[in-house]
């Protein structure tokens, strides 16, 4: 037997949700959650796009530029076409290394008209955040000046100068304790590294410009006072230093610096 259709009448009545100024509020703040999601992945995607294409950048140029090989004596020999890097960037200079480690140190230096050139350029000039390893804009490309500085970025995925913060290790010093420039003219400076430490970016380790010996040598013991430790490695006026500088994740004005000392020209 069929039920009985009850009159629409009889029915109940479905309740209407009240729009409340809470639920739109909660709709607002679910709207910008997303929003905000959305953004972060984009500027994440971002970043990670910078990394991955300026690795294959400079992966391009190591294969173009460099030649490794065994010498008669089964020891490696290390050698740079700048003949060839001139040819991507005129603005070639040097090509710096670290031998054992670390090793993903290994890029062409560039020297710009103003400091700020390659921190959003790579070696090829194209713009991304990982930049290029550049000499300062004010010193002698030669490397003769008493004291040259090299900048490049601490970047999160390891590339460019983020593993100079290794020596923050004493260990890691003893174990590596040597980089190295190749110049066009075919010289390979060694320098041995005889200070590193976190510092200031307005602090005297960035002067480059002595009047006088004392002056030079009022730097030199200073770099050796504010060294994370002690290397026990000489320097005098008659020394030639370099400065490895790159940011460090302190804050905005620290610097993590690398000092080296020339010890071979050959």
């Amino acid at each position: 037997m069929k039920e009985e259709k009850k009159p629409y009448y009889h029915r109940k009545k479905k309740k209407q949700k009240k729009v409340t100024g809470r639920s739109i509020l909660s709709n607002l703040i679910l709207l910008v959650a997303i929003g905000v999601f959305c953004f972060s992945g984009f500027q994440l995607f971002k970043i990670w796009k910078g990394y991955n294409t300026g690795k294959k950048e400079y992966a391009k140029v190591r294969e173009l530029a460099v030649e490794t090989k065994k010498d008669e004596k089964g020891e490696e020999t290390f050698s740079v076409n700048f003949e060839e890097l001139k040819k991507i960037n005129p603005d070639t200079v040097a090509w710096i290394r670290f031998d054992p480690e670390p090793s993903v140190i290994n890029y062409p230096v560039v020297q710009g008209s103003d400091n700020e050139k390659y921190l959003s350029k790579t070696f090829s000039e194209n713009e991304n955040t990982v930049g290029a390893i550049f000499l300062d804009a004010n010193a002698s490309a030669d490397f003769s000046d008493r004291h040259t500085l090299i900048y490049g970025h601490w970047m999160r995925d390891g590339s460019m100068f983020r593993h100079l913060e290794d020596y923050r290790e004493q260990s890691f010093w003893e174990a590596n304790p040597y980089f190295y420039l190749y110049t066009p003219d075919g010289k390979k400076l060694t320098y041995q590294i005889y200070s590193v430490g976190e510092v200031k970016d307005t602090s005297d380790s960035y002067l480059t410009q002595f009047a006088t010996d004392e002056a030079f040598q009022k730097f030199l013991t200073m770099t050796k006072d504010v060294a994370q430790y002690d290397t026990g490695i000489a320097v005098d006026t008659s020394s030639r230093i370099v400065t490895l500088s790159t940011c460090t994740s302190a804050g905005d004005e620290n610097r993590f610096v690398v000092r080296g000392v020339r010890v071979k020209e050959e």
